[in-house]
């Protein structure tokens, strides 16, 4: 699963740290939800799609992999 949580990040000019706190997680959560490393939870994706006011499906999305 890829995702454009770095992009959403760049553009509203927020630090991995800013996003960790808005949204309730480490910055480890993020840095690794950045580099594919974690999945997150359909709660936290909600949360940064509220967040960043994009749908699910606009952040996250599957690989042929997947």
């Amino acid at each position: 699963m890829r995702n454009r949580i770095k992009v959403e990040r760049a553009e509203l000019d927020l630090t991995q740290e800013d996003l960790a706190n808005k949204i309730g997680v480490s910055r480890q959560t993020i840095s690794s939800i950045e580099k594919n490393r974690y999945v997150p939870s359909t709660i936290l994706a909600l949360k940064l799609s509220a967040l960043f006011q994009k749908t699910v499906n606009e952040l996250f999305f599957l690989e042929e992999s997947d």
